[in-house]
């Protein structure tokens, strides 16, 4: 790579939209599923996906759907990996579950309001509420206090993993953000990739910024 890359542990033909998304801001993508190859990059986005296999998380399979162990396994190699690097993180959607799962945190396999958030064909919005104890976190630095979003989940985060807060929620309760206490890891329940004109490049660009520093 002839500079630093934002890894995206991923299938290529299921991260299309994040390599769009992070070229749209200037940032090269480093497309991958070997962990290994990821030292010269400068942070990881952890993509959306499907459901993460419940023994992961200690529990069996009551409602995951699209199981892929073989990719669980090495998206979470990579974040052990840039968590002992030190180097930023970004979860979307899965990702963020990705990351609660590897900090001993568990999922709800199948939310009571899913038909609220999971993909219906479209993009279903919803507003998500600053809940954090701070107002210095990434969530209010960038939206204040709320922020419309999309949504294309069945699943959330239940037990929160160790070392990691909750920044904001739906009006339901579900969580939708989370940032690491002392870690550069943050991660959102939604998708900034697939909202151009609706704050998701200025998360995204948020995130380059902390590779960069």
């Amino acid at each position: 790579m002839d500079s630093p890359s934002i890894a995206v542990i991923g299938r290529p033909q299921d991260t299309v939209n994040y390599e769009k998304a992070l070229r749209r801001i200037g940032v090269s993508p480093f497309i991958t599923l070997d962990p290994e190859q990821c030292a010269d990059c400068c942070g990881l986005l952890l993509p959306g996906g499907g459901d993460i296999t419940p023994a992961f998380f200690g529990q069996q399979n009551h409602g995951s759907r699209q199981i892929d162990t073989e990719l669980d396994i090495l998206q979470l190699q990579g974040l052990d990996l840039f968590a002992k690097w030190g180097r930023p993180v970004l979860g979307i959607c899965k990702g963020m579950q990705i990351i609660n799962v590897h900090f001993g945190g568990s999922i709800c396999q199948h939310i009571k309001n899913a038909t609220n958030h999971q993909w219906n064909g479209k993009d279903q919005y919803h507003y998500v509420y600053h809940i954090g104890c701070s107002r210095t976190d990434f969530f209010y630095q960038l939206y204040g206090s709320s922020a419309f979003v999309n949504s294309a989940h069945h699943q959330a985060v239940d037990k929160i993993g160790r070392n990691l807060l909750p920044v904001c929620q739906a009006s339901d309760g579900t969580l939708e953000a989370l940032i690491h206490t002392s870690l550069p890891i943050l991660a959102v329940q939604w998708h900034p990739e697939r909202l151009f004109d609706k704050g998701g490049m200025e998360l995204l660009s948020y995130f380059a910024e902390l590779c960069s520093s």
